[in-house]
């Protein structure tokens, strides 16, 4: 009597891109790229605070009426933090596992010095923590409103200047956007090499667009809560 064999699926191409190391490199530089697009967007819309409440209130109705009438309100928005969500637990998650991919790889501890992990991996690691807790607050604090006791439904710059009222999330906010500006700094100088566009003639160009956006990003985000603070914006 003949036994039936069982056969295997093969592994899809997604699968096996994911799977491997340099699939989870590559998954890493591609999200870091979108995020960082969207940072640039966000930046700038948060900018306009400075033109008043007027200008920025009008910014805030205008982000959720892109597309109309081809699309529905808030359509355009709701696409955007889909791909924005699902690009950061891809990100988070291909880092973790990388991570434990790593220290499975060197289970033995050194018998002279322990080896340290570098300044850039320390950075990438524990500034990737503290920009999740952002996030997670940011949302809370000015997207549903729900731990901004003065918030005002439909009132961006208002909601904008009450948060930043409070020093203890002024505080947090900077922390999060230095953090924010090392990750990028260190990321964007990774996701160049991940995805070829490092090379001996490039690299000191690359080195040097990953520190200027590092910079301006930074400054551009840390703009805001100064601004409050020094009362330029109220």
């Amino acid at each position: 009597m003949a036994l039936a064999t069982r056969t295997e699926r093969p592994p899809s191409l997604i699968g096996t891109v994911w799977h491997s190391t340099v699939g989870k490199k590559a998954v890493m530089a591609v999200t870091g790229l979108i995020m960082l697009a969207y940072l640039v967007a966000h930046m700038t819309g948060n900018l306009k605070v400075f033109f008043g409440a007027g200008e920025f209130n009008h910014y805030g109705h205008w982000i959720r009426t892109v597309g109309e009438p081809f699309l529905h309100r808030e359509w355009f928005l709701w696409a955007a933090r889909v791909a924005l969500s699902v690009s950061v637990v891809l990100h988070g998650v291909a880092a973790y596992q990388l991570s434990r991919r790593d220290r499975a790889a060197r289970p033995v501890k050194y018998r002279h010095t322990p080896q340290r992990a570098s300044y850039a991996t320390r950075t990438m690691r524990w500034g990737g923590v503290i920009i999740a807790l952002f996030i997670v607050w940011h949302i809370l604090d000015l997207t549903t409103l729900t731990v901004n006791p003065n918030a005002q439904q439909g009132r961006p710059y208002e909601n904008l200047v009450a948060s930043f009222d409070r020093p203890a999330v002024t505080a947090f906010y900077i922390v999060a956007v230095l953090a924010l500006g090392l990750h990028i700094r260190h990321g964007f100088w990774s996701a160049a090499q991940t995805l070829g566009a490092g090379s001996p003639r490039r690299d000191r160009a690359l080195k040097f667009l990953a520190n200027t956006l590092a910079a301006l990003l930074t400054c551009g985000f840390l703009a805001p809560p100064l601004g409050v603070l020094t009362g330029v914006v109220s």
